[in-house]
């Protein structure tokens, strides 16, 4: 039986050592490569054309969604799965969009790691059980009565980021290069959302849910 072989990519180090390790000593698999670096990683990925490619999407100074796209161009055959501390359903969706064929949570067991990369490598789709969970309970719930967390995209949560440590709509625009209008923009629909009445109100809504940064 052939093994199924992987690169992973991570920008942290000690990261990057347990699944070597753990997926290493699993007689399916083979980890051919592993790096913290985004850019090294679509060279490897062109260079070894690995089966699977471990992708963790907060990395710099290319993101993981990036990265996916560029792996997907360069090693068509290779199946990115997105790996990532955040469980919005968003970002799920965007890896998807972008070339990913699964996702899963940094939460996520070793089981699950592994279920993971079996059926992306047989052609299927994966998303994680607490991202699936979620998308349910969104579903079953009444989010009229709710803050609509989930909805937040990838722009809206990097805003959030900004806001709580104390930058103004004027410092938000500078750093992401955007206009004051567009961050007056988004920090109305994020608090619309939230259903929250003001950025102090934000702050101490963040404070409290640690998933959201």
């Amino acid at each position: 039986m052939n093994k199924v072989s992987i690169l992973i990519v991570d920008d942290h180090k000690l990261i990057r050592e347990t699944w070597s390790f753990i997926l290493g000593s699993d007689p399916r698999f083979q980890v051919i490569a592993d790096c913290g670096d985004p850019e090294q990683a679509i060279e490897l990925a062109r260079e070894f054309t690995p089966n699977i490619v471990l992708m963790d999407i907060n990395m710099s100074p290319i993101s993981g969604f990036d990265a996916t796209e560029q792996i997907r161009r360069v090693s068509p055959q290779t199946k990115v799965i997105g790996v990532s501390m955040h469980s919005q359903p968003a970002y799920a969706r965007k890896m998807l969009q972008v070339g990913a064929q699964g996702y899963v949570t940094k939460n996520s067991s070793r089981d699950e790691m592994v279920k993971a990369i079996l059926e992306v490598d047989k052609g299927n789709k994966y998303i994680c059980d607490e991202i699936r969970s979620i998308i349910s309970e969104q579903l079953t719930g009444n989010e009229s009565d709710s803050p609509d967390i989930h909805s937040l995209t990838e722009r809206e949560i990097q805003i959030i980021q900004f806001i709580k440590t104390g930058n103004s709509s004027k410092e938000i625009a500078m750093e992401l290069d955007i206009s004051l209008k567009t961050v007056e923009v988004h920090r109305h629909n994020i608090l619309k959302k939230l259903k929250l009445k003001n950025s102090a109100s934000l702050v101490n809504f963040v404070n409290s849910n640690p998933s959201l940064y």
